[in-house]
């Protein structure tokens, strides 16, 4: 039984990570630390819990993590994670780190969008967690950066297409809608029930963080270095994303002709679910599971294609893929503890 722990597990993406491994039948929690709760049963923070998590918060000090667990999610805000990964890992740990310090792989990017970078030497060994384009990579490493919850949306959206060749790159453009709770747990003004509630817009335009991820991303899918237009928006839910990606086809194709593409890249693909014939995804298809849906329409009109995509941003958009990628690293099955169909309605 591999001892697993989880570093941060006061938020969002705490209790997630917690409520999944908790069915997973090759893994145990050992380790649920919080400076807040600590010495409180993570079941009473989070009463979904109940009956089912047994463990308590601990602040636990950092020299003392790695006696703790053998695997380890790093749930935690930018720029903390960065100080725990060079100890864990030479304690002979695995890390899968849910916030942005590894994610970009240029430390100046990070500078730029963040800040300054105190673990740079681990940059180019960690790799990115999207286990449908960096299975083999995820398996035979050690850090693992698990991608943020828009990009894991609209790079899965677009990989067939860039791979192939099959769009002009640089025509893309990006809308994307997110419930509340990816803002985090946080107390946030702009995130209250009368602020979010009855509302829908745009947040961050033209400087949202996770823009250099995707242009990464989308980059290394086409050969050549891209730059995009990226718009997130809040929705009045509290979870799931829809992205709407727009972009130039690189000659006349077919819906027919499109959905084949679509369903060879990803035939293998469990989590990742092709609507044919013109059938497109929604939130709550998806509510509370590892699933990515995706469907799209070619609009011959204007020769673009129109690609949805829809995930719950805190499952396929955090702790899920991060219970995936670890599932990669210990040789599990791939979909241990992940095979929740959605909740719905």
């Amino acid at each position: 039984m591999i001892k697993v722990g989880i570093v941060g597990a006061s938020g969002y993406t705490g209790v997630e990570l917690a409520r999944i491994i908790t069915s997973h039948p090759q893994v145990k929690l050992t380790l649920a630390t919080s400076r807040q709760y600590d010495g409180k049963p993570l079941s009473e923070v989070f009463p979904n819990l109940r009956g089912q998590v047994d463990i308590v918060c601990k602040n636990v000090p950092m020299n003392k993590l790695a006696e703790q667990a053998d695997i380890f999610f790093l749930a935690v805000p930018h720029q903390t994670a960065m100080a725990y990964v060079p100890g864990l890992l030479e304690a002979g740990k695995k890390v899968i780190d849910l916030s942005a310090d590894f994610r970009l792989r240029d430390p100046l990017v990070y500078e730029e969008w963040y800040q300054p970078h105190s673990a740079t030497a681990y940059l180019q060994e960690a790799v990115y967690g999207l286990p449908e384009l960096y299975r083999r990579e995820i398996a035979d490493s050690r850090l693992v950066a698990n991608p943020g919850c828009y990009p894991t949306s609209i790079i899965l959206a677009l990989a067939p297409l860039l791979e192939k060749g099959l769009v002009d790159p640089e025509t893309i453009v990006v809308d994307s809608k997110s419930g509340a709770s990816g803002a985090g747990r946080s107390a946030n003004t702009a995130t209250l029930f009368c602020e979010v509630t009855d509302g829908f817009r745009a947040y961050k335009v033209g400087e949202h963080r996770h823009t250099p991820e995707i242009e990464q991303e989308v980059s290394r899918l086409c050969g050549q270095s891209i730059k995009l237009t990226f718009t997130p928006h809040l929705l009045p839910v509290s979870r799931g994303i829809l992205s709407t990606v727009y972009a130039t086809l690189s000659t006349d194709f077919t819906q027919a002709e499109l959905d084949k593409v679509y369903a060879d890249f990803y035939d293998k693909e469990f989590f990742v679910r092709i609507l044919r014939d013109g059938a497109l995804p929604a939130t709550q298809y998806v509510r509370g599971s590892n699933f990515c849906d995706i469907g799209f329409k070619v609009d011959s009109r204007t020769g673009r294609i129109i690609i949805l995509s829809a995930i719950d941003n805190i499952v396929k958009g955090a702790a899920g893929q991060a219970v995936q990628n670890m599932n990669l690293l210990c040789e599990f099955a791939e979909d241990a503890g992940l095979r929740h169909l959605p909740l719905f309605p």
